[in-house]
Protein backbone atom coordinates (compact mmCIF):
# COMPACT_ATOMS: atom_id res chain seq x y z
CA UNK A 1 0.00 0.00 0.00
CA UNK A 2 2.73 2.54 0.88
CA UNK A 3 4.30 1.59 -2.29
CA UNK A 4 1.05 2.75 -4.36
CA UNK A 5 0.93 5.51 -2.36
CA UNK A 6 4.46 6.58 -2.82
CA UNK A 7 3.87 6.52 -6.86
CA UNK A 8 0.62 8.71 -6.34
CA UNK A 9 2.25 11.25 -4.28
CA UNK A 10 5.09 11.06 -7.45
CA UNK A 11 2.62 11.49 -10.04
CA UNK A 12 0.78 14.46 -8.24
CA UNK A 13 4.43 16.11 -7.94
CA UNK A 14 5.35 15.67 -12.00
CA UNK A 15 1.86 16.24 -12.74
CA UNK A 16 3.00 18.20 -16.14
CA UNK A 17 5.25 16.09 -17.21
CA UNK A 18 3.13 12.85 -16.76
CA UNK A 19 0.47 14.52 -18.64
CA UNK A 20 2.59 15.32 -22.12
CA UNK A 21 3.65 11.11 -21.72
CA UNK A 22 0.35 10.90 -21.51
CA UNK A 23 -0.48 12.98 -24.75
CA UNK A 24 2.81 11.73 -26.21
CA UNK A 25 1.06 8.21 -25.90
CA UNK A 26 -2.38 9.25 -27.11
CA UNK A 27 -0.89 10.54 -30.01
CA UNK A 28 1.00 7.38 -30.64
CA UNK A 29 -2.17 5.38 -30.10
CA UNK A 30 -4.02 7.51 -32.49
CA UNK A 31 -1.20 6.56 -35.34
CA UNK A 32 -1.46 2.82 -34.54
CA UNK A 33 -5.86 2.71 -34.29
CA UNK A 34 -5.47 4.48 -37.79
CA UNK A 35 -2.69 1.85 -39.20
CA UNK A 36 -5.26 -0.85 -37.29
CA UNK A 37 -8.30 0.68 -38.85
CA UNK A 38 -10.13 -1.17 -41.83
CA UNK A 39 -10.87 1.82 -44.14
CA UNK A 40 -13.84 0.71 -46.57
CA UNK A 41 -15.02 3.28 -48.73
CA UNK A 42 -18.79 2.40 -49.49
CA UNK A 43 -17.79 3.37 -52.99
CA UNK A 44 -21.39 5.03 -53.22
CA UNK A 45 -21.98 8.86 -54.61
CA UNK A 46 -24.17 9.36 -51.77
CA UNK A 47 -21.94 8.15 -49.02
CA UNK A 48 -18.16 8.71 -50.05
CA UNK A 49 -17.97 12.47 -49.03
CA UNK A 50 -19.77 11.55 -45.78
CA UNK A 51 -17.66 8.62 -45.04
CA UNK A 52 -14.50 10.17 -45.74
CA UNK A 53 -14.99 13.62 -43.80
CA UNK A 54 -16.32 11.73 -41.22
CA UNK A 55 -12.89 9.20 -40.79
CA UNK A 56 -11.04 12.70 -41.15
CA UNK A 57 -12.89 14.65 -38.52
CA UNK A 58 -14.94 12.05 -36.07
CA UNK A 59 -12.14 10.57 -34.32
CA UNK A 60 -9.88 14.09 -33.79
CA UNK A 61 -12.99 15.20 -32.05
CA UNK A 62 -13.19 12.27 -29.69
CA UNK A 63 -9.21 12.36 -29.07
CA UNK A 64 -9.40 16.37 -28.10
CA UNK A 65 -11.98 15.12 -25.60
CA UNK A 66 -10.82 12.57 -24.56
CA UNK A 67 -7.53 15.06 -23.93
CA UNK A 68 -9.42 16.95 -21.67
CA UNK A 69 -11.45 13.89 -19.79
CA UNK A 70 -7.45 12.79 -18.79
CA UNK A 71 -6.56 16.21 -17.81
CA UNK A 72 -7.16 16.41 -14.09
CA UNK A 73 -7.50 20.11 -14.20
CA UNK A 74 -10.43 20.07 -16.10
CA UNK A 75 -12.98 20.20 -12.71
CA UNK A 76 -10.57 22.63 -11.09
CA UNK A 77 -11.02 25.00 -14.10
CA UNK A 78 -14.54 24.31 -14.15
CA UNK A 79 -14.92 24.99 -10.23
CA UNK A 80 -13.00 28.05 -10.51
CA UNK A 81 -15.04 28.91 -13.37
CA UNK A 82 -18.08 28.30 -11.80
CA UNK A 83 -17.68 29.39 -7.99
CA UNK A 84 -19.05 32.89 -6.45
CA UNK A 85 -16.59 35.55 -6.40
CA UNK A 86 -16.95 35.40 -2.55
CA UNK A 87 -13.86 37.41 -0.65
CA UNK A 88 -11.53 36.38 -3.63
CA UNK A 89 -12.27 37.37 -7.19
CA UNK A 90 -11.69 35.64 -10.09
CA UNK A 91 -9.09 36.53 -12.87
CA UNK A 92 -10.24 35.88 -16.75
CA UNK A 93 -6.22 35.71 -17.69
CA UNK A 94 -5.66 32.58 -15.28
CA UNK A 95 -8.91 30.69 -16.24
CA UNK A 96 -7.92 31.49 -20.12
CA UNK A 97 -4.49 29.93 -19.27
CA UNK A 98 -5.49 26.81 -17.32
CA UNK A 99 -7.74 26.29 -20.62
CA UNK A 100 -4.83 26.91 -23.15
CA UNK A 101 -2.52 24.71 -21.38
CA UNK A 102 -5.31 22.21 -21.43
CA UNK A 103 -5.85 22.76 -24.85
CA UNK A 104 -2.35 22.67 -25.98
CA UNK A 105 -2.03 19.13 -24.44
CA UNK A 106 -5.22 17.83 -25.84
CA UNK A 107 -4.46 18.47 -29.93
CA UNK A 108 -1.50 16.58 -30.05
CA UNK A 109 -3.54 13.13 -30.28
CA UNK A 110 -6.07 15.21 -32.76
CA UNK A 111 -3.40 16.63 -34.57
CA UNK A 112 -1.51 13.63 -35.12
CA UNK A 113 -4.46 11.88 -36.70
CA UNK A 114 -5.10 14.15 -39.00
CA UNK A 115 -1.99 14.44 -40.58
CA UNK A 116 -1.24 10.46 -40.63
CA UNK A 117 -4.94 10.86 -42.27
CA UNK A 118 -4.02 12.96 -44.88
CA UNK A 119 -0.51 11.73 -45.84
CA UNK A 120 -2.15 8.54 -46.38
CA UNK A 121 -4.74 9.80 -49.02
CA UNK A 122 -7.39 7.18 -48.10
CA UNK A 123 -10.05 9.71 -46.73
CA UNK A 124 -9.45 12.16 -49.35
CA UNK A 125 -9.87 9.42 -52.44
CA UNK A 126 -12.85 8.47 -51.15
CA UNK A 127 -13.82 11.70 -50.05
CA UNK A 128 -13.67 13.67 -53.55
CA UNK A 129 -13.06 10.76 -55.79
CA UNK A 130 -16.60 12.08 -57.81
CA UNK A 131 -14.72 15.30 -58.24
CA UNK A 132 -11.79 13.49 -60.20
CA UNK A 133 -11.34 16.17 -63.38
CA UNK A 134 -12.25 13.64 -66.27
CA UNK A 135 -11.35 16.56 -68.83
CA UNK A 136 -7.97 16.69 -67.88
CA UNK A 137 -7.16 13.20 -66.87
CA UNK A 138 -9.22 11.09 -68.51
CA UNK A 139 -11.11 9.86 -72.13
CA UNK A 140 -13.92 12.72 -72.32
CA UNK A 141 -14.61 11.08 -76.44
CA UNK A 142 -16.39 8.17 -74.89
CA UNK A 143 -20.40 8.92 -75.14
CA UNK A 144 -23.03 7.43 -73.64
CA UNK A 145 -22.37 8.67 -69.75
CA UNK A 146 -25.09 10.86 -68.37
CA UNK A 147 -23.84 12.91 -65.44
CA UNK A 148 -25.50 10.31 -62.65
CA UNK A 149 -23.92 7.64 -64.43
CA UNK A 150 -20.36 9.00 -64.21
CA UNK A 151 -20.72 9.83 -60.76
CA UNK A 152 -21.84 6.69 -60.01
CA UNK A 153 -18.88 5.64 -62.03
CA UNK A 154 -16.29 7.73 -60.11
CA UNK A 155 -17.36 6.84 -56.51
CA UNK A 156 -16.13 3.71 -57.45
CA UNK A 157 -12.70 4.39 -57.78
CA UNK A 158 -11.59 3.24 -54.27
CA UNK A 159 -12.51 0.07 -55.34
CA UNK A 160 -10.83 -1.40 -58.01
CA UNK A 161 -12.46 -4.61 -57.64
CA UNK A 162 -15.58 -3.18 -58.95
CA UNK A 163 -14.22 -0.31 -60.76
CA UNK A 164 -15.53 -0.76 -64.35
CA UNK A 165 -14.96 2.68 -66.18
CA UNK A 166 -11.47 1.92 -67.27
CA UNK A 167 -12.22 3.26 -70.58
CA UNK A 168 -13.62 6.64 -68.83
CA UNK A 169 -10.70 7.36 -66.79
CA UNK A 170 -7.94 5.21 -65.81
CA UNK A 171 -8.46 3.55 -61.94
CA UNK A 172 -4.50 4.33 -61.01
CA UNK A 173 -4.78 7.67 -62.68
CA UNK A 174 -7.47 9.30 -60.88
CA UNK A 175 -6.18 7.63 -56.87
CA UNK A 176 -2.52 8.63 -58.04
CA UNK A 177 -3.98 12.36 -58.31
CA UNK A 178 -6.36 12.38 -55.46
CA UNK A 179 -3.41 10.72 -52.98
CA UNK A 180 -0.99 13.57 -54.06
CA UNK A 181 -3.62 16.34 -53.48
CA UNK A 182 -4.18 14.88 -49.88
CA UNK A 183 -0.38 14.18 -48.95
CA UNK A 184 0.11 17.98 -50.26
CA UNK A 185 -2.72 19.06 -47.71
CA UNK A 186 -1.15 16.42 -44.95
CA UNK A 187 2.11 18.59 -45.18
CA UNK A 188 0.59 22.16 -45.28
CA UNK A 189 -1.48 20.88 -42.46
CA UNK A 190 1.92 19.59 -40.51
CA UNK A 191 3.48 22.77 -41.41
CA UNK A 192 0.68 25.24 -39.91
CA UNK A 193 0.27 23.32 -36.70
CA UNK A 194 4.10 23.20 -36.52
CA UNK A 195 4.17 26.74 -36.95
CA UNK A 196 1.21 27.25 -34.49
CA UNK A 197 2.95 25.25 -31.77
CA UNK A 198 6.09 27.73 -32.11
CA UNK A 199 4.14 30.35 -32.19
CA UNK A 200 2.13 30.02 -29.13
CA UNK A 201 5.41 28.30 -27.10
CA UNK A 202 7.96 30.69 -28.16
CA UNK A 203 6.95 33.88 -29.23
CA UNK A 204 3.65 34.58 -26.44
CA UNK A 205 6.34 34.63 -23.67
CA UNK A 206 8.38 37.66 -25.35
CA UNK A 207 5.27 39.44 -26.21
CA UNK A 208 3.45 39.76 -22.41
CA UNK A 209 6.02 38.10 -20.30
CA UNK A 210 4.35 39.68 -17.09
CA UNK A 211 0.84 38.95 -18.15
CA UNK A 212 2.21 35.42 -18.88
CA UNK A 213 4.15 34.81 -15.77
CA UNK A 214 1.42 36.20 -13.52
CA UNK A 215 -0.69 34.14 -15.18
CA UNK A 216 1.17 31.03 -14.37
CA UNK A 217 1.81 31.42 -11.03
CA UNK A 218 -1.77 32.02 -10.23
CA UNK A 219 -2.70 28.69 -11.97
CA UNK A 220 0.00 26.81 -10.50
CA UNK A 221 -1.26 28.46 -7.17
CA UNK A 222 -5.12 27.27 -7.69
CA UNK A 223 -3.71 23.40 -8.35
CA UNK A 224 -1.52 23.38 -5.50
CA UNK A 225 -4.00 25.12 -2.96
CA UNK A 226 -6.85 22.33 -4.22
CA UNK A 227 -4.12 19.48 -3.47
CA UNK A 228 -3.54 21.14 -0.31
CA UNK A 229 -7.18 21.38 1.06
CA UNK A 230 -7.91 18.01 -0.20
CA UNK A 231 -5.23 16.72 1.65
CA UNK A 232 -6.09 18.67 4.72
CA UNK A 233 -10.07 17.46 4.33
CA UNK A 234 -8.66 13.81 4.17
CA UNK A 235 -6.65 14.33 7.32
CA UNK A 236 -9.62 15.99 9.21
CA UNK A 237 -11.74 12.76 8.28
CA UNK A 238 -9.68 10.52 9.11
CA UNK A 239 -9.05 12.12 12.66
CA UNK A 240 -12.73 12.51 12.91
CA UNK A 241 -13.28 9.22 12.19
CA UNK A 242 -10.86 7.33 14.67
CA UNK A 243 -12.24 9.89 17.28
CA UNK A 244 -15.96 9.36 16.30
CA UNK A 245 -14.68 4.80 16.64
CA UNK A 246 -12.76 5.69 19.58
CA UNK A 247 -15.44 7.10 21.54
CA UNK A 248 -18.11 4.49 20.29
CA UNK A 249 -15.64 1.73 21.86
CA UNK A 250 -14.95 3.73 24.88
CA UNK A 251 -19.00 3.88 25.65
CA UNK A 252 -19.08 0.28 24.57
CA UNK A 253 -16.32 -0.29 27.14
CA UNK A 254 -18.27 1.68 29.51
CA UNK A 255 -21.41 -0.54 29.73
CA UNK A 256 -19.35 -3.48 29.13
CA UNK A 257 -17.96 -2.54 32.86
CA UNK A 258 -21.27 -1.61 34.17
CA UNK A 259 -22.57 -5.00 33.35
CA UNK A 260 -19.77 -7.16 34.34
CA UNK A 261 -18.02 -4.50 36.77
CA UNK A 262 -14.90 -4.47 34.78
CA UNK A 263 -13.26 -1.19 34.86
CA UNK A 264 -13.07 0.53 31.63
CA UNK A 265 -9.70 0.27 29.52
CA UNK A 266 -7.51 3.00 29.18
CA UNK A 267 -8.19 6.20 26.34
CA UNK A 268 -5.57 5.91 23.52
CA UNK A 269 -2.89 7.89 23.57
CA UNK A 270 -3.80 9.00 19.99
CA UNK A 271 -6.79 10.22 20.87
CA UNK A 272 -5.75 13.51 21.88
CA UNK A 273 -3.83 13.83 18.97
CA UNK A 274 -6.69 13.27 16.33
CA UNK A 275 -8.92 15.69 18.09
CA UNK A 276 -6.09 18.41 17.50
CA UNK A 277 -6.30 17.93 14.17
CA UNK A 278 -9.73 18.56 13.63
CA UNK A 279 -9.32 22.30 14.39
CA UNK A 280 -12.51 22.72 16.33
CA UNK A 281 -14.54 21.33 13.79
CA UNK A 282 -16.23 18.06 15.87
CA UNK A 283 -19.50 17.88 14.33
CA UNK A 284 -21.20 16.96 11.00
CA UNK A 285 -23.22 19.75 10.17
CA UNK A 286 -20.22 22.62 11.23
CA UNK A 287 -18.05 20.68 8.30
CA UNK A 288 -20.64 20.90 5.91
CA UNK A 289 -20.71 24.53 6.64
CA UNK A 290 -17.27 25.02 6.23
CA UNK A 291 -17.50 23.23 2.88
CA UNK A 292 -19.85 25.21 2.00
CA UNK A 293 -18.15 28.39 3.17
CA UNK A 294 -15.30 27.37 1.04
CA UNK A 295 -17.01 27.38 -2.39
CA UNK A 296 -19.01 30.07 -1.98
CA UNK A 297 -16.47 32.64 -0.10
CA UNK A 298 -12.97 31.29 -0.22
CA UNK A 299 -10.73 33.87 1.92
CA UNK A 300 -8.90 36.61 0.30
CA UNK A 301 -5.29 36.26 -0.97
CA UNK A 302 -4.15 38.43 1.50
CA UNK A 303 -1.78 37.24 4.39
CA UNK A 304 -2.21 38.67 8.03
CA UNK A 305 -1.26 38.02 11.44
CA UNK A 306 -2.81 35.45 13.27
CA UNK A 307 -3.43 38.11 16.25
CA UNK A 308 -4.74 40.74 14.28
CA UNK A 309 -7.81 39.97 11.35
CA UNK A 310 -10.94 38.40 13.13
CA UNK A 311 -12.20 36.12 10.03
CA UNK A 312 -10.77 34.19 7.75
CA UNK A 313 -13.87 34.55 5.02
CA UNK A 314 -16.15 32.43 7.02
CA UNK A 315 -18.78 32.42 5.07
CA UNK A 316 -19.12 35.80 5.23
CA UNK A 317 -19.63 36.28 8.62
CA UNK A 318 -18.02 39.31 10.75
CA UNK A 319 -16.53 36.98 13.32
CA UNK A 320 -15.30 33.40 13.03
CA UNK A 321 -17.44 30.38 14.76
CA UNK A 322 -17.35 30.39 18.53
CA UNK A 323 -16.40 26.31 17.62
CA UNK A 324 -13.27 27.02 16.04
CA UNK A 325 -10.90 28.70 18.14
CA UNK A 326 -6.99 29.00 17.10
CA UNK A 327 -5.04 25.81 18.22
CA UNK A 328 -3.45 26.03 21.14
CA UNK A 329 0.33 24.83 19.93
CA UNK A 330 -0.53 27.79 17.25
CA UNK A 331 -1.25 30.51 20.24
CA UNK A 332 1.92 28.81 22.30
CA UNK A 333 4.39 29.54 19.44
CA UNK A 334 2.91 33.15 18.81
CA UNK A 335 2.93 34.25 22.28
CA UNK A 336 6.34 32.68 22.50
CA UNK A 337 7.95 35.07 19.48
CA UNK A 338 6.34 37.66 21.38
Amino acid sequence: MDKFRMIFQFLQSNQESFMNGICGIMALASAQMYSAFDFNCPCLPHYNMAYGMGILLVPPFILFLLGFVLNNNVSMLAEEWRRPRGHRGKDPAVLRYMFCSMAQRAMIAPVVWVSVTLLDGKCITCAFCTSVPVETLGNTSHPGFSQGEMKRVLARIPCKEIYDGQELIANEVAVRYLRCISQALGWCFVLLMTTLAFLVRSLRPCFTQAIFLKSRYWSHYIDIERKLFDETCAEHARSFARVCIQQFFEGMSTDLAAIRCHPPGKTPADAGEAVEKLLGITDQSTMNSALKSWHRCKPPLHLQHPALHNSNGWAGEEHPPAHSPVPRREMAAYYSRV
